[in-house]
């Protein structure tokens, strides 16, 4: 014998959905013209009759009819009253070509202004004989004196630079063509060499004053900054082109933007820049792209972006975190306000008044946002009405109906009859009332 367990475990499940379905529709919908709220109430037409007891078992003219009686057109669209629109709080907009500008937020870290960092790094070796600066994070002005050095080249250099003056001052009433002039090209040469060593002119000075090679000769800071790396002591050895100190000039900072990929296209040089950082919360501070960087990281998939902020008191500390807003001109485009845009998920829709109290679904493909509206790339036209909130409601009833259409014409009549359903157990459907299936049907004749 052919069990029907499980065939009415089915159907009781679609009776549950179906009796909820109809009593939201009940509930959410008023009756049709010609219907009072107590034929809502027990599904009977004015004058207590019951509508004919027929249904169709696919989206036929009965299944419209149903759905008409419901408030859903074929199309999705969905029909209210002018009680319902005040009821349901239903807001309208239009969609308009208007200006947009997009605020991208990026997240960014202040650092060092790369065009002010110097590094104090000699062109000859020697020994450090005496730090003026011996801790990192000391302020020296350009001028200061940072360490006294003794180096072998700088003693021949001393050496060659007093000759030359000798000789200079020896020829000077010599009646031989040219050796005055020769004597004072040479004395100027070893002033250059002892230039190009970074030694101050001021030193070479006293050298020819005193006519005395100096022991140590002492370098300067080149530039007005902190001492942000000091990588010699007093004693230590160094080599020709080591890095002794880095001077940084804090007076100017960047930060540096990193924007996601997809909104690289927007950036552009010459963009103001809102800067908050977490150390100031209550302070704002401007700035403008310099600079966009070429590449995007691999890593993070994000774009850089340089910003200059000028920073006289030394207030911002290379290592802040910032957040970054940025203004980006969309254009002239098309746009609607933000709460009408409804995501499902799959879809981006705006439902579109299309008169009568009638609300129609519109796919739409969105793009940037800028404030409170949407742009709209298509899907809508100028001048269209459309609704603002709350639209959700909308969109859920029409899916409501879709369900309610589906599994009605999938249902064949004996599995209605099976439930024991009539016209009186759903309102608003025309059902056909046709015997049940007798038991030899269901047994295969047994």
């Amino acid at each position: 014998m052919k069990t029907r367990h499980g065939g009415t475990t089915l159907r009781m499940a679609i009776l549950g959905l179906l009796t909820a379905a109809g009593a939201f529709s009940l509930g959410r919908w008023s009756a049709p013209p010609g219907k009072s709220p107590a034929a809502r109430e027990t599904g009977s037409m004015p004058g207590g009759t019951n509508p004919p007891d027929t249904i169709a078992s696919s989206g036929g003219p009965e299944m419209a009819d149903s759905s008409a009686a419901m408030g859903m057109a074929k199309d999705g669209a969905i029909r209210l009253t002018a009680g319902e629109i005040g009821t349901f709080g239903i807001t309208f907009g239009t969609a308009e070509i208007r200006p947009l500008v997009r605020t991208l937020r990026a997240v960014g870290i202040v650092d060092f202004d790369e065009t002010r960092m110097v590094y104090v790094s000699p062109k000859f070796g020697g020994w450090a004989e005496r730090l003026y600066v011996d801790f990192t994070g000391e302020f020296v002005r350009e001028g200061d004196p940072l360490l006294d050095v003794y180096s072998p080249d700088l003693i021949t250099a001393q050496e060659d630079l007093l000759l030359a003056a000798r000789m200079t001052r020896s020829v000077q009433e010599s009646e031989v063509p040219n050796v005055s002039t020769d004597a004072e090209e040479l004395l100027e040469a070893a002033r250059r060499r002892l230039g190009f060593w970074d030694i101050s002119r001021s030193q070479i000075a006293r050298l020819l004053e005193t006519r005395k090679v100096r022991r140590t000769l002492t370098l300067l800071a080149p530039a007005t900054g902190v001492v942000m790396r000091k990588d010699i002591f007093e004693g230590q050895a160094f080599q020709p082109g080591t890095n002794l100190y880095m001077i940084a000039d804090l007076s100017t900072v960047w930060v540096e933007a990193r924007v996601f990929e997809e909104d690289a296209a927007l950036m552009r040089e010459g963009m103001p820049a809102r800067i908050s950082i977490t150390g100031f919360p209550d302070r704002t501070f401007a700035g403008r792209i310099e600079y966009v960087y070429p590449t995007v990281e691999d890593r993070t998939r994000s774009l850089r972006a340089r910003v200059s902020i000028p920073n006289p008191r030394g207030e911002l500390k290379p290592g802040m975190y910032a957040t970054v807003r940025l203004d980006a001109p969309i254009g002239q485009v098309l746009t609607v306000p933000a709460s009408a845009v409804f995501h499902t998920g799959e879809r981006t829709l705006v439902f579109v008044d299309t008169g009568g109290g009638k609300f129609a679904p519109r796919e739409v493909v969105p793009g940037a946002r800028g404030g409170d509206y949407v742009q709209v790339h298509s899907g809508l036209q100028a001048g269209q009405r459309i609704v603002t909130s709350p639209q959700f409601l909308l969109d859920s009833e029409s899916n409501l109906m879709e369900v309610m259409k589906a599994m009605m014409a999938q249902m064949s009549l004996s599995d209605v009859n099976d439930m024991g359903m009539s016209g009186a157990d759903m309102p608003g459907m025309k059902m056909d009332r046709k015997p049940a299936a007798s038991p030899a049907d269901t047994t295969g004749g047994r």
